[in-house]
């Protein structure tokens, strides 16, 4: 907040600047109004990857991002370094049969937290739906495939074109990918489902359950107000099954083979049964009695419980 914008002695600044103090105070001072607009597209032909994406990150991470990605669009900068999604400000609304993705796209950005990989992500989960659009009826628009193909196009447009830190890049490319994941969520989900999904996202799964937050731009409050909701109740059951899953003791490499040899087992979903039964049963144990869990010490507990002879009919 209140740094000023200094004209060159040309009477020219850098584009990206611009677009980043107005991404970040939401508005622009004279000095840059009164520059030479049609000069900006070419003071970025060549411009370094790596100062590029510095640029782009600074006006995606601000507090009114949206401004300033229009005013990139507006200048003819933005069909220079993000083609992609300047390209979905030709899509429009699809004469009101669905969503204009390109004013969607900005006010994703501008709802989404201020981390770089969630703020990229939000401006480009859509740009897929450029290529996927069809019309199947007078009624009704697809974009059936529009999250993958979004992915590989980021691979083959701003991660290439632009100087990416690796790991930015790969959680980008992942949050375009599983944009949707969330949205499926409907609270019937099993806690097996659940553990699924995390485990899938794996570190990206926060990052990811932001975005899906800031993909929520209905203005019916009703529909916004269940979005969100089943969003916070899929994360707050993540939270509570990751709780419950440290507090289960580890049980020892080897015990699958040695339940089977030892009772005469053949191989079937009884053997993860038996499992989980010493999971509950050694769950008091706490982290501190993990060590203590032998295969020996579990097929005592077996035969003591006589768990075995539960799993016969």
């Amino acid at each position: 907040m209140g740094e000023a914008l200094t004209c060159s002695s040309e009477g020219s600044l850098d584009p990206l600047e611009i677009a980043a103090l107005l991404a970040e105070e939401g508005r622009l001072s004279p000095c840059a109004l009164s520059t030479q607009v049609e000069a900006w597209p070419a003071a970025v032909v060549g411009l370094d990857r790596e100062i590029a994406y510095r640029g782009l990150t600074r006006v995606l991470c601000g507090r009114s991002a949206d401004l300033g990605i229009q005013w990139l669009f507006e200048v003819g900068v933005l069909a220079d370094l993000l083609p992609d999604l300047a390209a979905t400000a030709t899509l429009g609304d699809g004469g009101g049969r669905h969503k204009d993705v390109w004013e969607h796209s900005k006010m994703v950005v501008r709802q989404a937290v201020r981390r770089p990989a969630v703020r990229w992500a939000a401006a480009l989960h859509d740009v897929g739906k450029v290529t996927t659009r069809r019309f199947v009826s007078e009624s009704k628009v697809t974009f059936l495939g529009h999250a993958e193909v979004g992915a590989e196009m980021f691979q083959r447009g701003p991660a290439r074109r632009l100087l990416f830190p690796p790991e930015v890049a790969a959680r980008v490319e992942r949050l375009i990918r599983f944009h949707l994941r969330p949205g499926q969520y409907d609270g019937r989900w099993t806690d097996a489902a659940v553990r699924r999904f995390a485990r899938d996202m794996g570190p990206d799964v926060t990052d990811l359950l932001d975005l899906s937050r800031a993909d929520v731009t209905s203005q019916r409050p009703g529909q916004r107000r269940r979005c969100l909701g089943r969003i916070s109740e899929l994360s707050r059951r993540i939270r509570a099954l990751q709780a419950a899953d440290e507090r289960r003791p580890r049980l020892p490499r080897g015990l699958g083979r040695a339940l089977m040899d030892t009772f005469a087992l053949p191989p079937g979903p009884h053997i993860g049964a038996l499992r989980h039964r010493l999971e509950e049963i050694f769950a008091d144990a706490g982290p501190s009695g993990e060590g203590a869990l032998s295969v020996e010490r579990c097929l005592e507990e077996i035969r003591r419980r006589g768990l075995v002879a539960e799993l016969r009919p």
